[in-house]
This record gives structure tokens, C-alpha cells and sequence, in this order.
């Protein structure tokens, strides 16, 4: 794409007044930097994925308040974390992780376990045990 040709199309990133630094060619071949606002596909493609992680998150809190799931899948959701990130930094193994998914499990876990992931959601002990939903 040639430098003059690089998209300047209204989106998340020029609603922020952030750009995004793409390559491009100048009027003699050569590859350089130039800034764009986004276009319009990059757009589309990044207000689904918002979309979806926002319904994600929200089927997490409806299942925390049903007693389906514990608190840590809703903080897991709305940290964007899956499975494997969380275990990673909480140091410990995934199954045990989705073990923590229950909520009679969860009722069990002691205070250090508890830090831990509070830690990982930049929460406190409370706030992630009195979490309803």
C-alpha cells in the first residue's frame, strides 16, 4: 500500500484519538512508517470481538448469581483471560483452576489461594469471596 493510500476511516482508534502505525511504501519503493485513524474492516472485526467478550462477561456474572459457577470465572472473563493465562498466574495447573470453577469447591479454598487470584484480578479477598453476580 502506498503511503498516500494508507486508510483514515472513523473508528475505535480515532474515537480514542490513538493511531495505529502501519507499513507502507513512499514515492520510491521504500518501505515506511505511516500513522492511520483505522479502517473500516479493522473496525467491523474489533466491535465484534468487544461484542462477544462483553457477552461473555455477562454470561459469567448470570452464572456466578445462579450459583452455576464461582466468582473467578466472571473475573477470568472480565480480565479477557482464558483458562491457561490464569492458571499461568496464579501458578498452578488448569485442572486444578477448573476445579475453582465450582462453587462448593470455591466455598473451600483458604486465604492464600484466595490472594492469589484476587492478586491476578486486581482485586481484594473480599470483593472477589462477596461477589454475587
Amino acid at each position: 500500500m502506498k503511503k498516500e493510500e494508507v486508510p483514515q476511516d472513523e473508528g475505535n482508534l480515532s474515537k480514542n484519538h490513538m493511531r495505529e502505525m502501519i507499513y507502507a511504501t513512499d514515492e520510491s519503493g521504500n518501505y515506511t512508517t505511516e500513522l492511520s485513524t483505522g479502517w473500516e474492516p479493522k473496525t467491523i472485526a474489533l466491535a465484534n470481538s468487544i461484542d462477544e467478550i462483553n457477552a461473555r462477561i455477562e454470561i459469567a456474572k448470570t452464572d456466578v448469581k445462579n450459583g452455576a459457577v464461582s466468582p473467578i470465572v466472571y473475573f477470568m472473563e472480565l480480565n479477557k483471560m482464558d483458562v491457561g493465562i490464569l492458571s499461568g498466574y496464579v501458578g498452578m495447573w488448569k485442572w486444578r483452576v477448573k476445579r475453582h470453577f465450582k462453587p462448593e469447591i470455591f466455598r473451600k479454598l483458604n486465604e492464600r489461594i484466595l490472594s492469589k487470584y484476587a492478586q491476578t484480578f486486581e482485586i481484594t479477598v473480599a470483593e472477589l469471596k462477596n461477589f454475587k453476580g
